[in-house]
């Protein structure tokens, strides 16, 4: 398990609190929501630069808005979820969106460019916190940079909030760069169990709020009380069917090819070679697409599919959550680029095959660097390959084909991935005690639902000292 794992390799428990302990008897005991009560407004200044960060900035953002005694103004970087609730966005995200090494090198004046412009659009808008939402090659020289100019300038700074930790338990040398974070970082908001605690040994605040995807079952619950919740989304097959006209017969697999241009420009062609090798398996194949809401993507795929695709397809667009988990509910099975999607998976309890494709030194780097055995988080939680993986090397079409075959008549295979999702989401699920604490300690938290946004944003707001 990763919180096993995490507990073995970090027990240099005493310097770490150290560290703490001086970094927060040298700041003062105010909160940014005192701060902002005395200027009569909360100004937050959000980055996120992908579909996922997406999501979690727009729900942090709700949150914060329920929560704040104040009105709030938002500036920053951030796509179409955030925007609706009003962050005007300094550029696309997608301009940030990119990830590897090799990868990143075409990109690089542009996105030297980017962070220049965000650090001074950060820096004018004179904001009581910060909060970076994954993206660490981005968020971090942010956070640095913007750190150092205010300290040039003698002036009292944001407080800064990462909002995803870092993977340091997976790469040789984690610890270290773990470590350096507390010069420019002043808390991380962790989503895995016992990431927080690390942090927190090597001298770096951290709460765990729990997984963001939890969300997506609260939104199609609403109402429902989080402590008795069951965390699985069963979609509607038949409406699905109904809405598409398909044939009775035709049987479905969702492929979901990743959220930026780069790894689905990598995977889809990948796939595609992989239906071709299903189709004469599987009669009435029909496969459902689903679209990242990057505009990239879309017209990527729109103009890619429509003219190659070797089997009778659905694309399903982003934005409508039940639509998508009503098409997970008609699939027989899921060909996923590895990301948060294999844990939708596992709530629509759909069970899947995780793809990855890399640049070759991205490829050579992760081989190198990497000491984990998966890529997925479900296998990764639970130390254990219950998600079959094809990754680098071992990912093509006739592998997949095979994989995928294998789980849609294996009975016992689907069994083991629907039954080990109640485990990972136990596992993902924010202890009940931080919100009940939080509310003994400041009775101005009234709220209805221990989510992981809720957590997080009062956390930023009550205590996150500086």
């Amino acid at each position: 398990m990763l919180s096993t794992m995490i507990k073995k390799l970090y027990s240099r428990s005493d310097v770490g609190i150290l560290r703490l302990s001086r970094r927060y008897m040298s700041a003062s005991s105010s909160g940014v929501i005192d701060r902002a009560t005395k200027d009569g407004e909360l100004r937050v200044f959000i980055v996120a630069g992908e579909v996922s960060g997406d999501t979690i900035g727009s729900r942090l953002m709700s949150s914060l808005k329920k929560l704040s005694p104040v009105p709030i103004q938002f500036s920053g970087v951030g796509g179409s979820t955030m925007s609706k609730l009003g962050l005007n966005s300094l550029f696309p995200m997608e301009d940030i969106a990119v990830m590897g090494i090799w990868e990143l090198l075409p990109h690089l004046y542009k996105f030297r460019v980017k962070l220049k412009e965000t650090i001074e659009a950060a820096f004018l808008f004179q904001p009581h916190v910060v909060v970076t939402v994954d993206l660490k090659g981005f968020s971090f020289r942010l956070l640095r940079q913007l750190r150092a100019r205010y300290s040039q300038k003698k002036l009292v700074g944001p407080v800064h909030i990462h909002y995803v930790a870092p993977s340091f338990w997976a790469w040789k040398g984690g610890e270290a760069r773990l470590r350096g974070l507390a010069e420019f970082v002043d808390h991380v908001l962790c989503i895995l169990p016992n990431e927080d605690e690390v942090c927190k040994l090597n001298g770096l605040g951290a709460t765990f709020v729990g997984h963001p995807i939890l969300e997506d079952v609260l939104e199609l619950n609403s109402g429902q009380d989080t402590s008795s919740i069951e965390w699985k989304v069963q979609g509607n097959a038949e409406n699905f069917k109904h809405k598409y006209v398909v044939p009775s017969g035709a049987k479905f697999v969702t492929l979901l090819p990743g959220s930026r241009l780069q790894e689905v420009k990598r995977m889809l062609p990948i796939f595609a070679d992989t239906m071709e090798l299903l189709k004469d398996s599987l009669s009435d194949l029909t496969t459902i697409i689903h679209v990242a809401p990057n505009m990239h993507v879309e017209n990527y795929i729109g103009s890619v599919v429509v003219r190659n695709w070797p089997v009778p397809f659905i694309l399903i667009p982003a934005g409508d959550l039940q639509l998508k988990y009503d098409a997970f509910s008609a699939s027989m099975a899921a060909l996923c680029t590895s990301g948060t999607v294999a844990l939708e998976m596992q709530l629509a309890r759909l069970p899947c095959v995780v793809a990855y494709r890399a640049h070759k030194l991205t490829e050579w780097f992760i081989r190198y660097k990497a000491k984990i055995s998966y890529i997925s988080l479900p296998n990764i939680l639970l130390n254990s390959a219950i998600i079959p993986e094809a990754l680098m090397q071992a990912c093509t079409p006739t592998s997949l084909a095979s994989l995928l075959m294998e789980l849609i008549h294996n009975e016992g295979l689907r069994k083991e991935q629907i039954v080990s999702a109640e485990k990972v989401f136990k596992l993902l699920c924010p202890p009940g005690e931080v919100m009940k604490n939080g509310a003994q300690q400041d009775m101005r938290l009234r709220m209805p639902h221990s989510t992981p946004s809720m957590i997080a944003a009062s956390t930023i707001l009550y205590y996150v000292k500086v």
